[in-house]
């Protein structure tokens, strides 16, 4: 009788209408990488959000404000925001030539998006110089205290994305991301885009009004 009570195991005698469902692997319904990047980049949408937002709350309570045009380099600036534009293209590229399994395609578009983008980083480093050069110094007025803020912490953000997308480079150079499995090179995308769409929302807000 022991022997009969002890062998009997609910979870596989009892009926299976009776048996309870348990999900030991319960999470977000997306691959964790996608979800802890996008949890991450809400936090910087907040962010440059309250960049965006203390800069209009300045402009907007000064009593004069320049005109960008006078004081900034707009159409080289300009262009270098469609040579930046053009990198999403690039990084759009790269990931459709990794879901193919087209490691040349992929290596080649993936690193013409990290020229672009260091193309872009070292435009803005020659405005800089040029800006310091003429005494244009963040400490000189408000003006120049939040473009340096702004477009700085921003081209910090291409900074790592570019390196990012070196270091996805490099892995992809090892054949570390199969046709099955190219996260990695889609979570360093994802990224890319998001530090190309908040350019154009600087440079429209900060060069152009």
């Amino acid at each position: 009788m022991s022997e009969s009570i002890a062998a009997y195991d609910p979870k596989v005698d009892a009926p299976a209408h009776l048996h309870p469902v348990y999900d030991y692997d319960s999470g977000p319904p997306v691959e964790r990488g996608k979800f802890a990047i996008w949890l991450f980049l809400a936090t910087e949408i907040m962010f440059f959000s309250g960049l965006i937002g203390a800069y209009i709350v300045l402009r907007s309570g000064a009593s004069t404000w320049p005109n960008p045009a006078d004081r900034l380099a707009v159409d080289l600036t300009a262009v270098n925001t469609f040579i930046l534009i053009c990198s999403s293209y690039t990084m759009v590229l790269s990931l459709f030539a990794a879901e193919k399994g087209d490691k040349g395609g992929t290596l080649k578009w993936l690193g013409l998006t990290i020229l672009i983008g260091s193309a872009f980083v070292s435009v803005q480093v020659y405005e800089y110089i040029e800006l310091i050069h003429h005494g244009n110094i963040p400490s000189k007025d408000i003006f120049w205290s939040t473009f340096y803020v702004m477009t700085g912490f921003h081209g910090t953000h291409v900074v790592i994305g570019v390196i990012w997308l070196a270091t996805v480079w490099v892995r992809v150079l090892k054949g570390k991301y199969p046709p099955q499995n190219y996260l990695g090179i889609e979570l360093a995308g994802l990224y890319w885009h998001f530090v190309d769409l908040v350019w154009v929302l600087l440079f429209t807000i900060v060069y152009l009004f």
